[in-house]
């Protein structure tokens, strides 16, 4: 069975792990507290009261204050996540796992069994520790493709437990709890939904932790950070997509939202990187794409930057992410102004044969056309391309390495991060010394401020949604039988014990279908009818035998091998279905309390059981509608070349 990561390793990203979780229960403590000296506070009319109230409210608001910050400066633990190389690269944010509470269902889960399958729930306690001892692995995740497949396979195994045990109308009575992963602050719901929410949502913090890690200095690696990357925002994106009404702050649809564009970011800086990585030879041409891909990397930063100070994201983005986008944005900036100016300064002036090329390149290279001379002259002329590389664009960057070094130092946290200094400084020392290299006693011309450079890349970053079919899981609860009858959604009467002899005509009836077979029509004054049996009956045991998951060929063979003494056959009825065309075609809708969290819109995307293959299952492909007569509608799924009579 899959295994966690040890949780006592001590690990610093465990350690950062149990930390994170010893202060999200003191959050847990507090906010308790402050409910009851709230409630207090309102009911009573004691002055003297009120004001001890009060100020006991006023502690505890200070208390949660310095338990935020504290888990702030947590979240901020990016150089944990980072790689051990080296060689310098920009630190990324990568997102702290959601944490749960243990949740025990052998109680619940058995007494379901019991009531809603008829079966003995105890002869179900082997599976009902299976699945929790999954749920309990799934908390603590390596970081590593093991640990996403663990996410993944919990995942598709809620798919399961939701149509076993959650039937539309009520729900199972065990809450789900998890802790928010940038305030800290715990939420419960009883919808299923909550809890396949926040899988996914670590699903997608597990993918930012291990691009934060890899080794972005090397091709390999940083093709790793990107598809890590590209997949965070795919998750992020999935649950904005799909879930609505999340009870905690990190899965609001504002905050998701941030959080993709912020993976995006992240891309588009690693897709930088990789240029400069492949980039052999430091002509023009080149020295304009870096330029503009750096531009674009500024680009996407001021967006996600934009997106953190909004009202609604504001208050519990951690300082220190806010403040690393947007140093970023200006590094960035810095960036494309360099190497325009080396361009145009180190780079030697056109031949004839490359000016067309050069031309039409550097035509599309400015939002808005430098002023001065014709682009021909200023290609051609060495002056000019120093006038501009260096009195305009060096200028500009040196300004903006010294705005993106004054905002880092305003932040405490990304003070004491010494690679990401080293980064701004480096660069900053970069272009200073470019400009007195490039020193000339003539510089006295007044330029004008350098036009901003035309973003572009050569990547686009891509929105990876999660590939769930690609961990493949069986179902743990299979023994009850094929989904198409025994879910949560299905009511059936009791099993009825049928003696059947057989006529000379055979028993009377036809069948159809497979797992579990069907009684598609019964032949008036046969032996069938005599002994009870209906149109719509499924056959679920021959002889004792159990045949809920048998093919066709399997219960007939059974049938045929009883001698004179007859056979007992046990059937089931599904209510509201006597006739086999009345279906329950409702789309299974997570829970109708509107405050809760909703996955009605993955429901309805999910490719349900073909209640042909037995119990391997590709798990919610989402190009498969369900369509009016797909095999979940229709309880049985029709083989019409298979109906014969026996």
């Amino acid at each position: 069975s899959q295994q966690g990561c040890d949780p006592f390793a001590q690990t610093q990203r465990s350690k950062l792990q149990h930390r994170r979780a010893r202060i999200n229960q003191q959050i847990n403590k507090e906010m308790r507290m402050r409910a009851g000296a709230e409630n207090l506070f309102r009911a009573t009319s004691n002055h003297k009261v009120k004001e001890t109230v009060a100020l006991e409210l006023s502690y505890v608001n200070s208390n949660l204050q310095l338990l935020k910050e504290e888990l702030e400066e947590l979240n901020s633990c990016m150089d944990v996540y980072q790689n051990d190389s080296e060689s310098i690269s920009v630190p990324m944010i990568p997102l702290g796992l959601k944490e749960t509470k243990e949740l025990d269902l052998l109680t619940p889960l058995k007494d379901l069994i019991s009531e809603h399958y008829g079966e003995d729930g105890v002869l179900f306690e082997k599976e009902i520790k299976e699945f929790m001892e999954l749920r309990q692995a799934m908390r603590t995740p390596s970081r590593n493709e093991a640990g996403l497949e663990l996410l993944m396979e919990y995942y598709n195994q809620l798919y399961f437990l939701d149509n076993r045990f959650f039937p539309p109308s009520k729900n199972l009575g065990v809450f789900f709890h998890w802790y928010d992963s940038l305030t800290g602050v715990p939420s419960h719901q009883r919808a299923l939904a909550f809890e396949k929410g926040s899988v996914l949502f670590n699903i997608g913090a597990l993918h930012t932790q291990i691009g934060a890690r890899q080794d972005r200095a090397s091709l390999p690696g940083v093709n790793r950070a990107i598809d890590a990357f590209q997949k965070a925002a795919g998750a992020f994106n999935y649950l904005k997509e799909n879930f609505s009404n999340a009870p905690s702050l990190d899965m609001s649809a504002s905050s998701l939202n941030m959080l993709v564009r912020l993976m995006i970011a992240q891309v588009q800086e690693c897709v930088f990187e990789k240029v400069t990585l492949l980039q052999a030879q430091s002509d023009f041409l080149t020295q304009l794409q870096l330029a503009q891909e750096a531009a674009r990397v500024e680009d996407v930063y001021s967006l996600v930057h934009q997106t953190m100070t909004q009202a609604h994201v504001k208050d519990y983005v951690p300082f220190s992410w806010t403040t690393m986008v947007h140093v970023k944005s200006e590094h960035f900036k810095a960036l494309s102004h360099y190497f325009a100016a080396i361009a145009l300064c180190d780079c030697p002036v056109a031949s004839d044969a490359e000016l067309p090329e050069h031309e039409k390149a550097f035509i599309q290279f400015h939002v808005t056309m430098p002023e001065g001379p014709s682009l021909r002259v200023l290609l051609q002329d060495p002056e000019e391309r120093r006038k501009l590389g260096k009195c305009a664009h060096l200028k500009k960057a040196i300004m903006k390495h010294e705005e993106a070094m004054r905002i880092h130092s305003l932040c405490k946290i990304l003070r004491k991060m010494d690679i990401l200094q080293e980064v701004l400084s480096f660069a900053h020392k970069r272009s200073l010394s470019k400009y007195s290299e490039i020193d000339h006693e003539e510089d006295f011309f007044e330029t004008g401020d350098a036009p901003d450079i035309h973003p572009k890349t050569h990547q686009k970053p891509e929105i990876k949604s999660p590939n769930f079919s690609q961990v493949k899981v069986t179902d743990i609860f299979h023994r009850l039988g094929p989904l198409s009858v025994f879910s949560a959604k299905n009511k059936w009467y009791p099993v009825r014990r049928v003696h059947l002899m057989r006529g000379e005509n055979g028993f009377g009836f036809t069948l159809r279908g497979d797992s579990p077979v069907l009684i598609a029509g019964v032949i008036p004054g046969g032996c069938a009818a005599a002994a009870g049996l209906k149109e719509g009956d499924y056959i679920i045991s021959v002889n004792g035998k159990d045949c809920k998951w048998s093919k066709h060929a399997e219960v007939v063979q059974l049938l045929k091998s009883t001698g004179e003494e007859g056979v007992e056959i046990g059937v089931i009825t599904l209510q509201g279905s006597e006739g086999p065309k009345t279906a329950d075609k409702k789309a299974a809708v997570m829970s109708s309390g509107g405050g809760l969290m909703k996955n009605n819109k993955e429901n309805s995307r999910k490719s349900l059981m073909n209640s042909k293959s037995a119990s391997t299952l590709l798990v919610w492909n989402k190009k498969s509608k369900r369509s009016k007569n797909s095999t979940y509608s229709v309880p049985f799924t029709a083989v019409g070349d298979n109906e014969a009579m026996y």
